[in-house]
This record gives C-alpha cells, sequence and structure tokens, in this order.
C-alpha cells in the first residue's frame, strides 16, 4: 500500500476516534479497540491475524501497565482514607506559616500527587481548600488554582499514573528516568504555577451561587466526634506519609542511577534493578502502608483490604484504556503506518520532541482525556522513536514533551475542568479565562524545559 493511502488511514483513525469519544459519547476503551481493528483491516492485515494483534497489542500494555497502575491506585487511596492528605497540608502549613498558606498547600499537593489520581487527588483536598479560604477571608479558588495545577502536571508525567506508565511502555521509555525527569520538571513548574495563578486571581472571580451555598455551609456542622474518621482510629503523622510517598521514588532512583555505576552483568547490577523495578517499588511500599497506614493506625486487617480493594474498580477502567491504546499504537506500527509517519515526519523537518507536544496538544484539545492524548500520541511515535535509536534519557524526554502536550488546553470536554471548575465556584467563561489559561502555560513552559534538557543532552551525545 502507498504511503499517502497510509497516512489517509492514520488521519481517518484519528478522526475516528475522536467522533466516538467527542460526538457519540463512547468509552474510550470500546473506541480505541473498534478503530485499531478497522485500520487493521484498511492497511491490509490478513483478517485472520487481527484478532491475535489485539491480544498481542493489549498484553503487551498490560504487563506492567495493570501492575503498576493498580499498586498506586491501591497505595493513594490508603492515604486518603487514612487521613493522609489533611495532615500533610496541616504539617506544610504550620512550616511555612499562615502567611503562605497557599504555598503550603501546592507543596503538600506536589507530594499527595504523586500516588493519588488527580481527579481523586483534587476532590480529597477541597474540604482543606475550604477551610484555609475561610480561615484566610480569601476565595478558594486563590487556593485551588494553583493547587490543581500541580497536581495535573503531576499526573501527566510522574509514574504510576497511567497514561505516562501506558506511554512509557509503548515508546519503551525507562520508567526510572521518567520519574527523575518528571519530578525534576514538575518542581519548578509547580512555583510557576503559584505565580501564575496570583497574577490570574488578581480580580475578584464572582462564585456560582450553588457552590456559594455549599461554601458557606462548609464548617457549620462538623463533626468532631464518633463520626469523624480521624476519631475512630490514630491518623498517622505527616512523615510517616511522606515516607510513604517517597519510598518507591527513592527505591525507582536508587536503581536507574545505581545501575550506571557498576557493571552491567554483575551482582550488584542484578541487585539494584531488582530493587529499582518500579513493581517491586510500588509493591513494597504497598505492603508498608498497609501495616504503618492502616493495621498500625486501629484499622483491621479486614478493614485495612476492603480499602485497598475499592481502589482497583475505578483503576480497572484506567487499565482497560491504556490496554486498548497499546492495541492501537501495536495496529499503527505492524501495519506500516508508524513507519511512514516516522518517514513524514523526517522529511518536514520537525524534531520529533516538538512533534511529540504538538501531537498531544492536538488530542488533548479534541477529546479531552490526557490519558487518552499519551498513549495515542504514543502510539503514533512508536516507530519514529524505535527507529531513531534514542537513548533511555532521551526516551524518557519524549514522554515528558507527549506529557505536557496533554497538560494544556484543558477545557469543556475534559472531566477535570469540571471538577476544579464546579468545587471552586467558577462558571464555564471563568473557567476558560484561569484554569484552561493556567494549564496551557505550564504546559508550553514544561514542554520549553523539556525541549532545552532534550538539546543539551542530545548535544552531549548522553
Amino acid at each position: 500500500m502507498s504511503p499517502i493511502m497510509l497516512l489517509l488511514i492514520a488521519a481517518a483513525a484519528v478522526a475516528l476516534l475522536l467522533v466516538g469519544v467527542i460526538k457519540f459519547k463512547m468509552p474510550a476503551f470500546i473506541t480505541l479497540l473498534l478503530v485499531s481493528i478497522l485500520v487493521a483491516l484498511a492497511a491490509g492485515i490478513p483478517i485472520q491475524d487481527v484478532a491475535g494483534l489485539v491480544t498481542t497489542g493489549m498484553g503487551g500494555t498490560l504487563g506492567s501497565v495493570a501492575v503498576l497502575v493498580g499498586l498506586g491506585a491501591m497505595l493513594g487511596k490508603v492515604i486518603e482514607i487514612s487521613g493522609g492528605a489533611q495532615v500533610l497540608s496541616t504539617r506544610f502549613t504550620a512550616l511555612f506559616g499562615p502567611r503562605r498558606v497557599i504555598a503550603a498547600l501546592t507543596t503538600a499537593a506536589f507530594l499527595l500527587a504523586i500516588p493519588v489520581f488527580f481527579d481523586v487527588g483534587f476532590i480529597v483536598l477541597v474540604p482543606i481548600i475550604y477551610g484555609f479560604a475561610k480561615a484566610l477571608n480569601v476565595s478558594p479558588v486563590k487556593i485551588g488554582l494553583p493547587v490543581g495545577a500541580i497536581m495535573l502536571a503531576i499526573h501527566v508525567v510522574v509514574p504510576p499514573h497511567p497514561g505516562v506508565v501506558g506511554g512509557a511502555q509503548i515508546l519503551g521509555a525507562d520508567i526510572g528516568w521518567a520519574t527523575i525527569l518528571g519530578l525534576a520538571f514538575c518542581a519548578p513548574l509547580g512555583v510557576l504555577g503559584f505565580f501564575v495563578a496570583k497574577r490570574i486571581n488578581r480580580r475578584e472571580i464572582p462564585m456560582l451561587p450553588e457552590t456559594q451555598e455549599q461554601y458557606e455551609s462548609f464548617g457549620a456542622s462538623t463533626d468532631t466526634g464518633k463520626g469523624s474518621t480521624l476519631a475512630k482510629t490514630k491518623a498517622p503523622t505527616s512523615g510517616m506519609v511522606i515516607s510513604m510517598i517517597l519510598l518507591p521514588i527513592v527505591m525507582i532512583m536508587f536503581g536507574t542511577v545505581g545501575t550506571t555505576l557498576v557493571d552491567a552483568e554483575s551482582t550488584a547490577a542484578n541487585i539494584l534493578g531488582f530493587v529499582g523495578s518500579p513493581s517491586i517499588a510500588l509493591l513494597t511500599t504497598v505492603l508498608v502502608s498497609y501495616y504503618l497506614l492502616g493495621v498500625r493506625s486501629g484499622w483491621s486487617s479486614e478493614k485495612t483490604g476492603k480499602v485497598m480493594d475499592s481502589a482497583l474498580a475505578p483503576a480497572a477502567i484506567v487499565i482497560l484504556v491504556t490496554g486498548a491504546g497499546g492495541v492501537f499504537g501495536k495496529v499503527l506500527t505492524e501495519s506500516g503506518i508508524g513507519t511512514v509517519l516516522a518517514q513524514s515526519l523526517a522529511s518536514a523537518g520537525l524534531p520529533i520532541i516538538v512533534m511529540a507536544f504538538i501531537l498531544a496538544s492536538i488530542l488533548r484539545a479534541s477529546q479531552g482525556s490526557a490519558t487518552v492524548a499519551i498513549i495515542t500520541t504514543t502510539g503514533l511515535l512508536a516507530s519514529a522513536v524505535e527507529a531513531g535509536d534514542y537513548s533511555p534519557v532521551q526516551t524518557a524526554l519524549i514522554l515528558a514533551s507527549v506529557g505536557f502536550g496533554a497538560f494544556g488546553l484543558s477545557h469543556v470536554n475534559d472531566s477535570g475542568f469540571w471538577i476544579v471548575t464546579r468545587f471552586l465556584g467558577l462558571s464555564v467563561a471563568d473557567g476558560l479565562r484561569t484554569w484552561t489559561v493556567l494549564t496551557t502555560i505550564l504546559g508550553v513552559a514544561g514542554f520549553a524545559l523539556t525541549a532545552l534538557v532534550y538539546s543539551i543532552v542530545t548535544a552531549a551525545g548522553a
């Protein structure tokens, strides 16, 4: 089949995917599978091979994604239910002082967002945002915007979040480097987000009546007795919560950096690789949190197990969408579309780091889901990355560029947009002027940092 025809099929596939998700509101999992099958047949893959290709693509992606996303969801759920988010926020506020409450909550959100999915993490922090906003006599928007922005930044570029984990699997990127670089980029973005949000919040933004009523009634009937979650159990200390968040990160970094310092064939390298394996690091942390945040805090083993199990149902949806994205990527590769796209990128003269950001931004704006944008973009770029013979650091940077492309342009087709705007009392117009602008500025800034580091790494030959 001619290259032009293959590119037309790819364009039609993306258009069909967007129409299915946006126009007909079909589940992303079903749409990705259906489009993948249609692309395979249109590209000339024998009909008897299509079902096997779907199974291979799904299994290849879920081999690591299911474990990481599942364990990450369990860890986040235990931190959420144990009251760890509230403890963390209170502790950072005490450290920073009452005048720096917004900076304190943004810092706490940075840590909390690592194991907790964006939607869940923001909702968990809403009562804390309301409480501090009332204490400071300011609008919740002034606190909530920078908090939400840094949580979304973590969500799109730092494992174990599903988009970046699935994208890493598709591109063959190293999770350790993705974690190190993602955290390094998000730290300055948190600072930038704080100041950009402060500038956006210069004018008073009216709160929606329904949110205003909810906000004014907040704390009027606070239960501090037997009904309180923290009254029933011993709340974890802030140090314990931070330790649970940092433990898997330290283990992964230890393995990633350590293996570069010893002989690749040595026993030490094997041990470091095992300890630093993301699945082993997260499993270890979940087991430790099972005792420290659960049993030791006064929960029964049965309750702790139920809390962890409750995290798997919502995580399953994300896992399946990620797996279906892997099928789409596999079909694009096997059909030759990925190779043709890679050659087209090369002839267009656009660096892959730029194309990664552009494609992800277009898909993010078009269909709303950052996870779907990341998975689809990495599927489109997989052949180009494989053909380019990029180093582990370069591949991780390409993945970060995809993530930052999926960061910005959050608007009315994004569930996160509605969560942030409704809880903060923003109208659609005010949400577009604040949240959409903030995420887009930070997405571009994150890409600029990524592109700068990529050029340095490429020039150094690393």
